[in-house]
């Protein structure tokens, strides 16, 4: 080789989540690859989800946080964080820059067009438009999306259906799109023992079981829908409690929730967890149950499943690909009705697939068991990374670019 390839990833902010796993693992493995010189740029982490600075620097991957970008539309912020990137863009060289999510996406993609970035990918971690968002809002993120597609030389999506769906709205052709699954520190799944001590500790008795669901406490990610749902559960199956990890903006409503339920007793919040702790807290949880919205492919599906646990999803987005409706878990149609009307769900369906699992411990096992052999390798960081390694290779020498290569 020539030199390094000099790559700069941007994402809005690296707080605890999958996209922010994701791009961390992304960077970390190229890193060690040795052919490569990453650069990690993020907004501040900002908001009550957690933070992944510290791991980041504690890895050795050289970080840059532009205080200005944030998530949400802030027009004069924007401005300031475009800026920021084009001038550092500039002078800095870079052979490749990849963007995750949507903030991100459109201004690192611009920035580097305009300054001439000879290889420019985009990763859709979740698309930016979708059934539960306003159409004024679909409609700006659809054309931004088609307009930036042109210069971007290649688009991952973390699933195929990602891909499908945006060819239909006519982003790109089905050619701009690759595939390549989120990946994770697969083995810290696959060899996890039950941690008793943990089980304990939550106040959780050994006879009780467990139905789990990790995610952030927002707005589509669905904590309403499994309390409703846990009404009727616990009518029906006493011996149960919900376990609820993650932190976020509806803890006091869902606490709230609970309480008018009269189900507080058999809900556990445990807020923010290290992300090294997830195999540990999955390995307590009989059932895995994930109701978001929007997704891509949520990566607690792959973790349950490297975990032998059975899953219990809406049939959405990604999900669908890796859930084998009866086999290795239940797929369940998503509310169609608007958000205003979800107070109004009708969880039976939901329900009847929890109380199926919970009364039939031979069936919760073999599903996990057919679940855990579809994981290996392909949820993997380092097969990930390995993917991403032969696209940027690929796409340098199919842009001639070979001094360094």
């Amino acid at each position: 080789m020539g030199g390094k390839i000099k790559v700069l990833h941007i994402i809005t902010r690296l707080i605890l989540g999958g996209a922010q796993e994701n791009t961390l693992l992304t960077a970390e493995g190229l890193q060690k690859i040795g052919d490569y010189e990453v650069t990690l740029l993020t907004g501040p982490p900002l908001g009550p989800e957690g933070s992944l600075i510290e791991e980041a620097k504690r890895k050795g991957i050289k970080l840059i946080i532009v205080d200005s970008l944030r998530r949400n539309i802030h027009p004069w912020l924007d401005v300031k964080s475009f800026f920021k990137l084009y001038f550092l863009i500039k002078k800095s060289g870079y052979h490749i820059v990849h963007t995750h999510s949507t903030k991100a996406g459109i201004l690192g993609r611009i920035a580097a067009q305009e300054t001439g970035v000879p290889i420019i990918i985009h990763t859709i971690h979740g698309l930016p438009f979708f059934p539960y968002q306003n159409k004024f809002m679909n409609f700006g993120a659809v054309n931004l999306e088609r307009l930036l597609a042109p210069s971007t030389d290649k688009i991952i999506t973390v699933c195929d259906i990602m891909a499908r769906k945006a060819h239909a709205a006519k982003v790109a052709p089905l050619n701009k799109f690759l595939t390549i699954y989120s990946g994770m520190e697969l083995n810290e799944f696959l060899n996890v023992k039950e941690n008793k001590d943990l089980k304990e500790s939550l106040g959780i008795k050994d006879n009780e079981l467990v139905i789990g669901k990790i995610a952030r406490l927002f707005e589509l990610k669905g904590h309403r829908f499994l309390l409703k749902s846990a009404k009727e559960i616990i009518s029906k199956f006493s011996n149960v409690k919900f376990l609820f990890v993650g932190d976020g903006i509806l803890k006091d409503e869902l606490t709230k929730q609970a309480l008018e339920l009269g189900i507080e007793d058999k809900i556990i919040f445990a807020g923010l967890i290290p992300r090294e702790k997830i195999p540990d807290y999955i390995s307590i949880m009989d059932i895995v149950v994930h109701v978001s919205l929007r997704e891509g492919l949520a990566r607690v599906i792959p973790q349950a499943f490297a975990c032998s646990k059975p899953v219990v999803s809406f049939s959405i987005d990604g999900a669908d690909e890796i859930i084998k409706d009866g086999e290795n878990g239940f797929l369940i149609p998503p509310p169609i009705i608007p958000e205003k009307e979800w107070e109004n769900y009708e969880s039976s369906q939901l329900s009847s697939c929890i109380l199926k699992l919970l009364q039939d411990e031979n069936l919760r096992k073999k599903m996990g068991e057919e679940g855990k052999k579809i994981v290996d390798p392909i949820f993997s960081s380092e097969y990930m990374v390995k993917q991403i390694d032969i696209l940027y290779k690929k796409l340098l020498k199919d842009k001639k670019i070979t001094s360094i290569l």
